[in-house]
């Protein structure tokens, strides 16, 4: 039943992702452009509800739908994982137009192309993990 829960609500996300134009490239470009405000309005409403959702999560203790513990620990504050990370999601962001929550809409969507897209960030995913032990934290 809980995989019926998650791919009801992963369909909802995809078509909101779909109507709201998220997962546009023309959308995206003209963020990146500041030629409409757009793109920052929905990512900043994402930033504002997270904060929110998190904040119940912790005040509340809410835990998964499954029934496992779950507990939110802070992450590591080293500058060196977060300026890699941040440039490389840019740079597959700026060359494929889309960053990763758009991508399966895309293909939903139809456009075909995007399977490239996806079997790279799929691939990168492994490699990461292959390579992740050796990795300074």
């Amino acid at each position: 039943m809980k995989y019926i829960t998650y791919l009801a609500i992963g369909i909802f996300f995809g078509i909101v992702m779909f109507k709201s134009e998220a997962a546009s490239w023309f959308r995206i470009y003209e963020m990146f452009q500041f030629g409409s405000f757009h793109m920052y309005g929905i990512i900043g409403s994402a930033l504002v509800l997270g904060i929110i959702g998190i904040q119940i999560i912790k005040r509340k203790n809410i835990q998964p739908i499954d029934g496992s513990k779950m507990s939110l620990q802070p992450k590591s504050k080293s500058v060196a994982r977060y300026l890699i990370g941040g440039i490389l999601f840019g740079l597959g962001w700026a060359l494929t137009g889309a960053c990763p929550g758009p991508l399966y809409v895309l293909a939903g969507a139809g456009y075909i192309s995007i399977l490239i897209v996806i079997f790279g960030a799929l691939a990168g995913t492994f490699l990461y993990g292959l390579v992740k032990k050796y990795l300074p934290h």
